[in-house]
């Protein structure tokens, strides 16, 4: 079985919107207008390209990706890396060309079936929506996270408001840098 692996800079009140600076939020560039950047802070982030064997993303973070990734020397091995998206309304034309091998999921059963399948690691950014709907499915196994020591208020949330019974975590990694910023690897117990 695969390991899913959501990944996310994420606000100490739980935001995850506009990290880089999308548009249409009102803190958008949060990770990097509001915090000093130190190199040793992100170390988690190339690690994750070198461990990843494939990435699955939804709709709204795919098509954000893969209009700038494909071009970005930070992000060349994710470019020849198998990608999924989990969409009902995406079609096989909206696909970026330049972007690499890109399958189209249509459900959480479908993501299901994909962790059975052989091969590594399976590397979700962003997507928030996504990440709340595979979290409540039980669907992923760790979370690789970058808190930031800011409380940004509104905004998209990591995890939803679902009630549903609690769920331990195993912290298996921790670090904290000079800027505030925590790094936390948690698997899930399930």
């Amino acid at each position: 079985m695969r390991t899913l692996i959501s990944t996310a800079f994420v606000s100490l009140d739980g935001v995850v919107e506009a990290p880089g600076g999308e548009p249409g939020y009102r803190n958008a560039g949060w990770t990097f207008k509001e915090v000093d950047f130190l190199p040793e802070a992100y170390e988690i982030k190339g690690r994750e390209q070198r461990e990843a064997t494939a990435m699955l993303l939804g709709r709204v973070s795919y098509e954000a990706f893969s209009t700038v990734w494909p071009d970005m020397e930070e992000f060349a091995d994710y470019k020849a890396m198998p990608k999924y998206v989990l969409s009902t309304t995406l079609a096989e034309d909206d696909l970026a060309p330049d972007w690499g091998e890109t399958t189209i999921l249509r459900s959480l059963e479908d993501v299901a079936a994909l962790k059975e399948t052989d091969g590594g690691p399976i590397i979700v950014h962003g997507s928030a929506s996504l990440t709340r709907s595979l979290t409540d499915a039980g669907l992923i196994d760790r979370y690789h996270l970058l808190v930031f020591p800011l409380l940004l208020g509104a905004g998209k949330r990591l995890f939803s408001t679902a009630d549903k019974p609690a769920q331990k975590l195993k912290l298996t990694e921790h670090e904290t840098y000079a800027n505030g910023i925590q790094k936390m690897v948690f698997d899930t117990t399930h």
